[in-house]
């Protein structure tokens, strides 16, 4: 049930978007599509009146709406195949540029975490934001020691706003769940609780500061992404302090060739980059949009913003990889396999007609550089041939998908004519060399080497007592569990019910066979011999006193 202050929120939702002349998409929904003649008698559409562009328009409704809906417009600005090219650009603007709250609000915040004074803290701070968003907002600063960083601090009064709209979002998914047929299917309250774990996270900036520093160990060794340091001691949920990074924003493609960064060499190591993280390190950064990632003078990426972290269970990462590889390959059928046996869609399902259907899919995108494939109209597809085999949305991946579509709106920015398939191929089947094949058996042995090498020289001991205990009749199992007590009971009372019957089948049997005797039997009552009669009722008493109750059938 939608209360009062949701109504209100709806209500306001609306507003804004009048406020910002997007009367026309509020009366163009499914929803109101029968009102859509009051667009027509709205006093304010009677006299022409010059309008922003479209573009700023949308851009300034999400930034008033407040943080989750600028997060949308920041996943929809790296989809430039999904819209047009003025939307896409100005919405880009969310990604770093949301209007900041005042400095000096800032730098109470910071007083107030740290119980300092600023002074105290830096040797310099500087009031002017660096960048702005929708969670937080970043400063520069000095330590005194000469070390230059970055302070980011919490918006004020962030939880509240967000806590507002995803209690609407819960009960609009609700009411999702209780009459929209398709909602089993696509599970809207598991998805909105997934994405409020995920917001509510972000609001931690301990736990971002956690995340920074097992990312930078992760690639400590490598070249392919630098990770700024955190510096620990000035850290709180609602402040953190970071080494400040200088690098080429990633959507500068004009700098980066000013810089003589090989575009292509670049956009490839973008792809490695992400299956390192899945794939290998299961940890991978989740808000990969063009805001968060930078390119040194060396050609190496250089992230920030790590609030949003993705990690898989082993058995999800292992079905992925398998898709992931079986897809490249074009084995349809592996993938169709993998869909049944990681049960997202129905075990009943044909695996034939699955399989014809996500050929149909994915044949006509191979072959092609990623400037000619829509992985936006490719998951639409997917999606709808999903709906016709009942296959259930799987909650847990949907940080993935997101990162995905960043990844892809990346390269399509950096080299359009990159080949994803020959560029993730080759890594993908390292992947599953290292965790299927000969490498994983020799590095599970050398992982659990540690831990043989203690139980090891008890095994003698321990098997010499088994022995033992079996030669001497000692070795005995002790139910412990309630339920295998219970199960037990069953089958010991299974069993005397059988034996009853048989016994009883028998007595009755005895009695035929005296009754059969053609009056040679001694002591005959109402025409038959007693003996007939005490083995036939005592058979019939056994069976129907061990006839098996309701509960026990």
């Amino acid at each position: 049930m939608i209360r009062p202050a949701q109504i209100l929120r709806l209500a306001h939702i609306n507003f804004v978007l009048v406020r910002h002349g997007l009367d026309e998409i509020i009366l163009a929904t499914h929803l109101f599509r029968f009102f859509r003649f009051l667009y027509y008698f709205a006093p304010w559409n009677w006299v022409p009146r010059r309008r922003e562009p479209r573009a700023i328009r949308i851009r300034k409704a999400l930034e008033d709406l407040g943080p989750i809906y600028v997060k949308f417009g920041q996943i929809l600005s790296t989809r430039r195949d999904l819209l047009p090219d003025d939307i896409a650009e100005e919405l880009a603007r969310l990604q770093d540029r949301v209007p900041p709250f005042p400095g000096a609000r800032a730098k109470a915040m910071i007083e107030a975490a740290q119980g300092r004074s600023v002074g105290e803290v830096f040797l310099a701070f500087d009031e002017t934001p660096l960048a702005s968003a929708s969670i937080a907002q970043v400063h520069a600063a000095r330590l005194h020691d000469g070390t230059d960083v970055v302070v980011k601090v919490l918006r004020p009064n962030i939880r509240q706003y967000i806590r507002r709209d995803v209690s609407l979002l819960r009960t609009i998914a609700g009411m999702a769940e209780r009459y929209w047929k398709e909602s089993r299917r696509l599970r809207p309250c598991e998805v909105i609780a997934e994405f409020e774990k995920t917001l509510y996270d972000e609001l931690d900036l301990l736990r971002e500061a956690a995340n920074a520093s097992q990312l930078r160990r992760n690639f400590k060794d490598s070249d392919m992404l630098y990770v700024p340091e955190v510096y620990w001691t000035y850290c709180r949920p609602n402040v953190m302090v970071m080494e400040r990074i200088s690098g080429i924003s990633v959507s500068n493609i004009d700098a980066l060739r000013a810089s003589g960064i090989d575009l292509k060499s670049l956009s490839e190591r973008g792809v490695e980059l992400f299956f390192t993280q899945v794939f290998r390190h299961n940890f991978f950064h989740a808000d990969m949009h063009p805001g968060n990632i930078f390119v040194s003078p060396a050609g190496r990426y250089m992230a920030v913003d790590f609030g949003i972290m993705g990690t898989l269970n082993p058995v999800d990462q292992r079905y992925l990889a398998e898709n992931f590889l079986a897809f490249f390959r074009r084995d349809y059928r592996r993938v169709a396999e993998l869909h049944v046996e990681s049960e997202w869609v129905p075990s009943g399902t044909r695996v034939d007609e699955f399989e014809s259907a996500i050929r149909t899919v994915c044949e006509p995108i191979f072959e092609k550089p990623l400037k000619e494939i829509s992985f936006g109209n490719v998951l639409l597809r997917l999606f709808q041939t999903a709906r016709r085999f009942n296959m259930e949305i799987q909650p847990q991946l949907v940080l993935l998908q997101k990162t995905l579509l960043n990844i892809e709106g990346l390269g399509r920015q950096l080299y359009p004519d990159l080949d994803l398939w020959q560029t993730a191929k080759p890594f993908l089947e390292r992947s599953m060399s290292e965790q299927l094949g000969m490498r994983a058996l020799l590095r599970n042995l050398r992982e659990s080497l540690p831990a043989l090498s203690e139980t090891l020289p008890e095994i003698p001991l321990l098997a010499h007592k088994l022995l033992e205990q079996i030669t001497t009749g000692k070795l005995r199992a002790e139910w412990t569990s309630a339920e295998l007590l219970r199960l037990r009971g069953d089958i010991n009372r299974a069993n005397r019910r059988t034996m009853y019957a048989v016994v009883g089948t028998g007595l009755l049997l005895g009695a035929a066979i005296i009754y059969g005797l053609d009056g040679q039997a001694p002591a005959i009552i109402f025409g038959a011999p007693l003996l007939s009669w005490l083995c036939g009722g005592l058979g019939l008493a056994m069976l129907v006193l061990n006839w098996p109750k309701n509960r026990d059938r």
